[in-house]
């Protein structure tokens, strides 16, 4: 039996409607599709879904500066209070949905110090952890580059992610540790997962370079890297997070899917 559980991530198939998206997953044996919102649920329900991960809410602090996207979150002080008006009613309707964690993000560091905003970010995290122990939900911070995709994120390696679970120290908080972030930012991609695979919550694909198919056209061993996730013995789900080239998209789904069914 195949021990990877698989998800598809909804913005790869934004041109497709969620639906049909729905009845693809069932044809393709896809428990989950990930990164919608809560409002999502009954839809994936109804087709015998799951989400594996909910996506973040945004909002407003009162200058006017939006929060809670990847370039602006836990790692300012001043985004806190609104982080915590915008978060504390979608981890209540995330969990009201039946999912089990939501994402989060650190934020662009905007001449912080790594050390300042590691501090920063558990400041605010352990202002919302509380209610997520209460809901018996996750917070998982998204590890992304930022050489290539999202300049100047402050998560952008292992090491500093896995730091901030050690700060907080909470089963309710861990990392999202996207294979194709890390594989461009810091590589040993393998021996990084055996190691710190305590604090990794969720895991996306995706080839490098592009983030297109992860085929024979890129250079990751993917295969392997299922074989290291399933062999520490994690339970939950892998995201297919690529961006499809294929005429088909849902072709490049289930090759995706085949070649992490290890």
């Amino acid at each position: 039996m195949n021990p990877i559980r698989h998800s598809v991530c909804r913005w790869c198939y934004n041109s497709t409607p969620l639906e049909d998206l729905c009845i693809a997953a069932r044809e393709l044996d896809i428990p989950s599709i990930e990164l919608v919102m809560p409002e999502d649920l009954p839809l994936l329900a109804k087709h015998g879904l799951t989400c594996a991960i909910i996506s973040f809410p945004v909002g407003k602090t009162p200058d006017g500066t939006e929060v809670g996207r990847i370039e602006k979150a836990f790692n300012r002080l001043e985004h806190h209070d609104t982080l915590m008006e915008i978060y504390q009613p979608h981890l209540k309707a995330a969990a009201a949905a039946g999912a089990g964690q939501v994402i989060c993000f650190s934020g662009n560091r905007e001449g912080l110090s790594d050390e300042q905003g590691l501090e920063n970010c558990a400041i605010g995290l352990r202002r919302l952890l509380p209610l997520a122990e209460t809901l018996g939900l996750k917070l998982v911070m998204e590890l992304l580059n930022s050489k290539v995709d999202h300049p100047d994120y402050q998560c952008d390696h292992s090491a500093w992610g896995v730091e901030l679970c050690e700060r907080l120290g909470s089963e309710h908080f861990g990392l999202l540790y996207d294979i194709y972030h890390m594989q461009i930012m810091e590589g040993d991609v393998i021996r990084t997962i055996r190691e710190n695979h305590r604090w990794f919550a969720h895991y996306h694909t995706g080839g490098v370079p592009g983030r297109n198919e992860i085929d024979d056209t890129q250079e990751l061993n993917y295969p392997a890297i299922m074989r290291t996730i399933a062999g520490t013995g994690y339970q939950g789900y892998v995201g297919q997070e690529f961006i499809p080239t294929h005429p088909d998209p849902l072709a490049s789904l289930q090759q995706g899917v085949a070649i992490c069914s290890v």
